[in-house]
């Protein structure tokens, strides 16, 4: 997919921080390392004695934006300077 949206010069937005290492332009979604964390919380309530149905549903807390700035700079992107501060990670 990143190479096809790199291909045809589309700006293309991900959900998942590991699209914009490679060459995405740019990602905004739950941080997974935290998601992994939590989800061994509860198969560690479980494997305690905890009936799986009476944990509560969570949602997810946590967001991050990554931009990669060498593939806006290819696509002749200028990214803003206020994005550009509110990013969690830039790549360049």
């Amino acid at each position: 997919m990143i190479d096809l949206a790199a291909m045809h010069r589309i700006p293309a937005m991900y959900e998942l921080q590991v699209f914009v290492a490679p060459g995405g332009l740019m990602s905004y979604g739950v941080n997974v390392s935290e998601m992994q964390r939590r989800a061994a919380n509860y198969v560690d309530k479980i494997l305690r004695g905890a009936k799986p149905g009476d944990l509560p549903v969570e949602q997810p807390t946590k967001f991050e934006l990554a931009i990669n700035l060498k593939t806006a700079k290819a696509l002749g992107l200028t990214i803003p300077p206020s994005l550009l501060l509110r990013a969690d990670r830039l790549i360049e």
